[in-house]
C-alpha cells in the first residue's frame, strides 16, 4: 500500500513535484502519484481526499500553482496531514498567489506549506511524518540528516 499521495492540478505541475517523488523513493517510501484538479475536476478531488486515508495513505502531498486551490481544498475534506507545494506556473503572479493560496489557511484547516516549487522539502517532511511511526524510515531519515551534516564539513575543508 502506498504510504504518501503526491497529486498536483496539472501534468505541467510534475517537474517540480518531481523532486518529492524521487527523496520518497530514496527513502523506500510507497508512493502514489495522479493528478487532481480543484478546478476542472471537483468530484475526483472530493471522492480523492474522503478516500485516502481508507487506502492507506498517511500523507498527502499537493502541489498546485496560480490560485492553488488543491492544498487548502484537499486538507478540507480529508483527516490527513496535507503539505502544500506551492508552484510557480505560467499563470502565476511570480508564485505568490501560489504561496499565499496555500499558506492562508483558516483555523481548523491545516496545510503544512513547504517553500515555492520545494517539493524536495515536501517529501522530507512527508517521510519525517512517516518516520514517527516507522522505525525503519526513522533511521533513513537520520541517515540522510548525517549525509547532508557530512557535505557541510566537507565543503569546508575545501575553503
Amino acid at each position: 500500500m502506498s504510504k504518501v499521495a503526491i497529486i498536483m492540478g496539472s501534468k505541467s505541475d510534475l517537474p517540480v513535484m518531481q523532486d518529492a517523488i524521487d527523496i520518497l523513493k530514496d527513502f523506500d517510501i510507497d508512493i502514489e502519484v495522479d493528478i487532481v484538479s480543484a478546478h476542472r475536476t471537483p468530484e475526483k478531488l472530493f471522492d480523492y481526499s474522503k478516500n485516502a486515508h481508507t487506502r492507506g495513505i498517511q500523507v498527502i502531498i499537493a502541489g498546485a500553482g496560480g490560485a492553488a486551490h488543491l492544498p487548502g481544498m484537499v486538507a478540507s475534506l480529508s483527516p490527513l496531514p496535507i503539505i502544500g507545494v506551492p508552484v510557480k506556473s505560467s499563470n502565476s503572479i511570480d508564485g505568490w498567489d501560489s504561496v499565499l493560496s496555500i499558506l492562508q489557511m483558516p483555523g481548523g484547516v491545516p496545510v503544512a506549506t513547504v517553500a515555492l516549487n520545494g517539493a524536495k522539502n515536501a517529501g522530507i517532511l512527508a517521510a519525517q511524518i512517516i518516520g514517527s511511526s516507522d522505525p525503519n524510515v526513522l533511521h533513513k531519515i537520520i541517515a540522510y540528516k548525517e549525509g547532508l551534516k557530512a557535505k557541510v564539513y566537507d565543503s569546508a575543508k575545501d575553503l
